[in-house]
Order: C-alpha cells, then structure tokens, then sequence
C-alpha cells in the first residue's frame, strides 16, 4: 500500500510546485492613497491601476520596477 501512496505523492508534489512557480506579480497604485505597492493579483482599474504594461515573474523584479517608476515617486 505504501510503495502505491508514495508516486503519488510525488506527481502532487511535482504538480503543486509549478503552480506555485507560475506567480505573477503586477505595480499597482492604489486609488484612494495614491501609494504603490507589489500586487499577486491583477488590478481592476476601480481600486488601483496597473504601473506599466507588464507582469514580473518575481516580487523582487516587481519592487524594482516599482522603484524606478515615475507614477510611485514621491513628489
């Protein structure tokens, strides 16, 4: 039974983790705040409007586009 569980186990394993590396991050700046922030989840337009035309594919490739944007520099 348990030489059944464990390729199973395995193929979830395997499956689940690129999931997980299939993330997506997006520049975001939030309506009422004005305030940039690192987002997973792709803005609507109504609470905060995307920076850029892009997703990155890491957070820290989001954070520093979000650096050098010039809609998230501080006046």
């Amino acid at each position: 039974m348990r030489k059944q569980i464990l390729p199973v186990l395995a193929l979830i394993l395997l499956a689940s983790s690129s999931a997980f590396a299939a993330a997506e991050f997006y520049v975001v700046k939030h309506m009422t705040s004005g305030t940039c922030s690192v987002s997973k989840v792709k803005p609507d337009g109504k609470a905060a409007t995307m920076i850029g035309t892009k997703s990155y594919k890491t957070k820290t490739e989001a954070t520093a586009a979000m650096a050098s944007a010039a809609e998230c520099k501080k006046a």
